[in-house]
């Protein structure tokens, strides 16, 4: 059971007062985006020290009291794997709140299992199996039946222990600003943004086109990301990748071969036909150039650098007790030795582990990349 399930405008002010005073909160949603572009948020748990609230979304005629302290920046916001969570309040706010606190990056940054669900963490952590009866239920039914407010309760109720535990491990290692670092990289705006100008990054099969082809497929990409987002429907409604790939490759100029595309029925045909064709006109005005640059190929002696700075981060990371890759990955450090060096490996804490070392091996390279 939990304290409050708040419905109403004046329950949801009440809440908000009590929390505004709370140094911390732990934060979940539960939302429905199956047969929408943005999510619909239909529920919010919200757990302190003390307390444990559920809000109904659907029952409340205006969220900014509560929205007010989620973005307030004096209270850190605790959730467990937070990217889906952070971006369903990004398109409410434009901007993802802050701080926040992954227990999931926290956890692998202890030692624990990479990418570790929560429901592991809760019986490692916290000794409770909880019941998975309710994972397909659709949130955005009402009524929500006791039992499963109370499996959307249990997201956050064993929270409150596991950001504990976590905070007093990651103090006595000195590794609070580590997970400080990693959990302010997923507040920054450009993980949620879906700008339509590089919605083509998402159809990888799109590098195997020719560069004039490339250029229509990114016309496509974009105006199918305006559409959806515009009209409120996941991509795949308006367009599928493998529709938008046939169409970059073949370019119809006239209806009746747009018709004929597998993936354009009748009704795409006769509600967006005339968009996709000056789509693709537009596309074929663009000069050609590929929009996946190719990786510039490693020298033997490269690549038998590349294996001695693997196994140096291996070392690092077992000496730390943590999975190598999050020191850093093989692409990583392939990329640190063609000279790129706006990357993580190079910042904060990992450069201090092992980034500066790796720096130098690099340097020591005849010819390599400064």
């Amino acid at each position: 059971m939990f304290d409050q399930f708040v419905q109403d405008q004046p329950g949801l002010e009440l809440v908000c007062q009590h929390l505004r005073q709370e140094p911390w909160i732990a934060l979940d949603t539960e939302f429905v985006r199956e047969r929408t572009y943005y999510a619909r948020l239909c529920l919010i748990q919200i757990a302190t020290s003390d307390q444990l609230f559920c809000v109904d979304p659907l029952a409340t005629d205006d969220l900014s009291a509560l929205l007010d302290v989620v973005y307030d920046s004096n209270i850190v916001k605790v959730l467990h794997s937070a990217r889906q969570d952070l971006e369903v309040f990004y398109d409410l706010r434009g901007a993802a709140p802050a701080p926040v606190f992954d227990t999931q990056i926290a956890s692998a940054l202890l030692g624990y299992e990479d990418q570790i669900g929560y429901a592991a963490l809760v019986e490692e952590l916290v000794g409770v199996k909880l019941d998975k009866l309710h994972t397909r239920t659709d949130w955005s039914t009402r009524p929500l039946a006791q039992e499963q407010l109370d499996y959307a309760a249990d997201d956050v109720r064993h929270l409150v222990p596991i950001y504990r535990q976590l905070t007093e491990k990651l103090d006595e290692l000195g590794r609070s600003d580590w997970v400080s670092e990693e959990c302010a990289r997923l507040t920054e705006s450009g993980l949620y943004s879906n700008d339509p100008d590089y919605a083509h990054e998402r159809i990888k099969k799109g590098r195997t086109l020719l560069p004039a082809n490339q250029q229509v497929l990114r016309a496509l990409a974009r105006w199918r990301e305006h559409t959806a987002q515009k009209q409120n429907l996941p991509r795949s409604w308006v367009l599928r990748d493998t529709t938008l790939l046939e169409l970059a490759a073949t370019q119809p100029s006239a209806r009746e071969q747009l018709g004929s595309i597998k993936g354009i029925g009748a009704a795409t045909l006769r509600k967006w036909g005339d968009d996709i064709l000056k789509t693709i006109a537009n596309g074929q005005t663009m000069a050609p150039s590929s929009l996946w640059k190719k990786p510039i190929q490693l020298t033997r002696a490269q690549i038998e650098l590349s294996h001695r700075m693997l196994a140096l981060v291996k070392s690092c990371a077992d000496e730390r007790g943590i999975s190598p890759a999050l020191l850093a990955t093989r692409k990583d450090v392939r990329a640190l030795i063609r000279g790129e060096r706006d990357i993580a490996l190079l910042t904060g804490w990992r450069r201090q582990v092992v980034g500066d070392t790796l720096l130098n091996m690099i340097k020591a390279l005849p010819s390599s990349p400064q």
